[in-house]
């Protein structure tokens, strides 16, 4: 089935989801911390997702700074410089590369390496499993068994959500992490810590959060990260049960909601482009028999 916006933000197994999501997705930072850092900051993850999206469409014809520039500059979310800055950086971890290595073709068009095609591969697979979770579905193994429904789906999907206002600019609470340099990271173990989903608490328990150990791992820097939760306590987002970071911390119920409709927002986006690759891919099956 197909769900709205509304439907994704109102379902009793989201948060569930979005704490299988994030287990996958530990578990990816852990298996290569730099790539998976390109997807938990905010203004990455709208980078990343527009390059691979053209790294689709354009295929080995490769695709220029400016066709990413025309994607993300108008939202605001990243100057020009930025954008340049952004590819010199994926190609010197050689996460993409030149298509044509003579300095004097110009314009210059990048390509995804096959790391960069299997991370984000990873990605999508991950957040189909998620939606699986929610209604016993069968969308994670159905890209399994054809995965060229990458090639139709995520390029759809990262487009999708360039046009999500809502999405691109998230509430400031949400924001507070997700603009910050492994802030996703963050936000992630915070959902893993919850023990009971359906804790209907104001105040939800997510267990001692050790900051220095924390900010060692995701390569933070720990005083900025505790800059980021002090500031999220007093927006009432965050807390310590006994005020004091020696003690156990909470994330307040609403803080919760508004996370997850947000993290719907992107389900959303997944499942409809999903949904109409597959429907393509049964139309051509259909005409070749």
């Amino acid at each position: 089935m197909s769900y709205s916006h509304e439907e994704f933000a109102a379902h009793p197994a989201l948060l569930s989801a979005l704490q299988n999501l994030a287990a996958v997705l530990r578990g990816k930072f852990n298996q290569n911390p730099r790539l998976a850092r390109l997807l938990s900051a905010h203004q990455k993850w709208l980078l990343t997702q527009a390059a691979m999206a053209l790294n689709a469409e354009y295929g080995d014809n490769g695709f220029t700074v400016a066709q990413l520039r025309e994607m993300v500059t108008p939202l605001g979310v990243a100057s020009r410089n930025t954008v340049q800055n952004y590819l010199d950086q994926l190609e010197l971890y050689r996460y993409i590369e030149k298509v044509h290595r003579v300095p004097a073709v110009r314009p210059k068009r990048y390509r995804a390496t096959q790391i960069s095609e299997t991370g984000i591969f990873g990605w999508y697979l991950a957040n189909l499993a998620a939606i699986d979770g929610m209604d016993n579905g069968h969308r994670a193994s159905t890209l399994m068994a054809h995965p060229g429904l990458i090639e139709i789906a995520h390029p759809a999907t990262a487009r999708a959500c360039l046009a999500d206002k809502e999405w691109v600019e998230p509430t400031p609470r949400v924001g507070l992490f997700l603009w910050t340099e492994a802030g996703g990271l963050v936000m992630d173990d915070f959902i893993i810590r919850i023990r009971d989903t359906r804790d209907e608490r104001d105040k939800v328990d997510i267990g001692y959060v050790d900051v220095r150990a924390m900010a060692t791992t995701f390569m933070m820097s720990r005083t900025h990260l505790q800059r980021l939760l002090n500031r999220a306590a007093e927006q009432g987002s965050v807390g310590w049960i006994d005020d004091t970071p020696r003690s156990a911390m909470w994330i307040s119920r609403d803080y919760l909601l508004e996370y997850s409709r947000w993290q719907a927002r992107k389900f959303k986006h997944v499942e409809d482009a999903f949904e109409s690759a597959k429907s393509m891919l049964e139309d051509r099956m259909h005409i070749a028999r």
